[in-house]
């Protein structure tokens, strides 16, 4: 009797956690839906010709809606970790791929503060297994708060191997910035709920004091340590999450530049410090004098003039997003490429491997390929790309579609799954994307619908949601990528880049 009781209590608590879970999944989609819409027309407004005061209105404007986003998003996270509802599925991790993808996604918010963000992944840091969501979660939060509290400088992102053995390495993830510190006394207070370094820094810097909290609270069910100290080499803070991880199989690295010498030139330590881990991490060595070197554009002596390119020397320019116009007066002045910042491994491999090429006496036969532009260099390039975008929301949908519409895409509306059904019926898309919630048929029940039929259009998933469940739904459902709104415009380019082929244009079906 007692067994049966018990058993019914478990039932019945089982249900109620459900019902809560369920609960916090349909607040977090209405909550954030409508927030992603007024942070995106924002967006859309600040693009259009605006005097300096309908400039600084729409400008606060936005601020104050992504200011009330992150509250909600720390208030659904922490009410998940409250109720013991985070599963940790263990799967292969990119390192590389990771750190850079919050890089990445910081870069924006950053350079518009006047701050460099770098990353860095050691050479003896293997892939690991682990929950790849948590990690962008722990990262993300951690460089987020460093970006937001760092006036002038930047922010660094590193993955450093601690020890541990080869089946079960330990990993440090450090988050370097120049910011104000923390002092003692707040060090442990940060991590408490609602906690800050001073009463003043809600009203300052915005935010309810949640997101190390969270952080916290991720480390510990990693079974990791998180902590914060003075950053050993200047000033600023360091944040630590350390833990052990199951090692990832074949997880070896690319070494393209073994025994390549490369010397590296920035005034930023972060820059300088992660492009000489990189060269490392890729087999090089870094020198000075070396015959190709990396130059970064802040290194210049005049607000308006160039780098200077060392005498004898294949050189390399190191460039922000926004200072893309200078590549062409880079390469009128003898330079050999360019590189954006934060900058990506492979890429800088590659750049330095054709910069030692041009020092060589020409092969005879064709001339090599000449190397791709950096994607985050290219805006307007989807010229005729086919896009079908299926949104049931009209803000939504008018934000997304503005946005592909400026890249140069030819652009489609469904405002449900079955809509997208019949869409694709119709003619061929080079590109779908796809809320993942919408009245009717739903966007991975539509997707599961495609992949029955054969059809292997490449489908980006579009959520208000950032769980990782919603990541693991979309690709389970035969999706191929995800993006959380509300859409950045780099986030978005980055996905037309993935999943679109210039070369071979869908054309509409007969």
């Amino acid at each position: 009797m007692a067994r049966r009781r018990t058993d019914k209590v478990t039932a019945g608590a089982v249900g109620v956690a459900s019902a809560e879970q369920q609960f916090l999944r349909l607040m977090s989609h209405e909550m954030r839906t409508p927030l992603n819409g007024v942070i995106g027309m924002l967006g859309l407004l600040s693009r259009t010709r605006l005097d300096g005061a309908q400039r600084a209105y729409a400008e606060a404007a936005r601020s104050s809606a992504e200011h009330l986003l992150g509250l909600v998003n720390d208030l659904l996270d922490y009410a998940r970790l409250e109720a013991g509802k985070l599963e940790f599925d263990a799967a292969p991790v990119d390192l590389e791929a990771l750190v850079r993808g919050v890089a990445e996604l910081l870069s924006p918010r950053a350079h518009d503060r006047g701050l460099e963000i770098a990353w860095s992944v050691a050479a003896d840091a293997p892939d690991v297994l682990a929950d790849e969501g948590r990690l962008r979660q722990v990262l993300f939060n951690l460089a987020g708060n460093a970006v937001k509290f760092t006036a002038s400088g930047g922010v660094r992102i590193a993955v450093e191997r601690t020890g541990g053995t080869a089946a079960r390495p330990r990993l440090a993830f450090i988050i370097d910035d120049t910011g104000p510190g923390v002092p003692a006394e707040a060090r442990e207070r940060i991590f408490e709920e609602f906690g800050h370094v001073d009463a003043t820094d809600a009203s300052r810097f915005g935010g309810a004091g949640l997101g190390l909290a969270v952080v916290r609270k991720l480390a510990a069910a990693m079974d990791g340590s998180v902590s914060v100290a003075d950053r050993p080499d200047g000033p600023g803070a360091r944040f630590r999450f350390e833990a052990a991880f199951g090692a990832a199989p074949d997880a070896e690295r690319g070494r393209p530049l073994a025994g390549q010498a490369v010397s590296v030139l920035s005034p930023d330590p972060f820059v300088r410090r992660a492009a000489m881990a990189q060269v490392e991490a890729s087999g090089g060595a870094v020198v000075d004098g070396a015959s190709v070197v990396l130059i970064d554009h802040a290194a210049r002596e005049s607000a308006h003039g160039l780098a200077v390119r060392p005498a004898d020397s294949r050189a390399v320019v190191l460039l922000k997003p926004s200072e893309r116009d200078l590549i062409a007066r880079y390469r009128s002045a003898g330079f050999h490429g360019y590189l954006i910042k934060p900058l990506r491994r492979a890429s800088l491999a590659e750049r330095v491997l054709a910069a030692v090429g041009s020092q060589t006496a020409r092969l005879p036969g064709p001339p090599p390929a000449p190397l791709a532009d950096d994607d985050r260099v290219l805006p307007g390039r989807f010229s005729g790309t086919r896009v079908l975008l299926v949104e049931d929301n009209p803000v939504g949908a008018l934000l997304a579609s503005t946005l592909l519409k400026r890249e140069g895409c030819a652009v489609e509306t469904a405002a449900s799954g079955d809509e997208a059904l019949e869409a694709m019926k119709r003619a061929r898309y080079d590109l779908v994307f796809m809320d993942m919630r919408m009245p009717g048929m739903d966007g991975p029940t539509a997707a599961r619908e495609l992949r029955a039929r054969g059809d292997r259009t490449p489908i980006v998933a579009l959520t208000a949601n950032a769980f990782a469940e919603d990541r693991k739904a979309c690709l389970e459902a035969g999706m191929n990528d995800h993006l959380v709104k509300p859409l950045e415009l780099e986030s978005l380019r980055s996905a037309l880049s993935r999943w679109t082929n210039r070369e071979v244009r869908a054309k509409v079906a007969v």
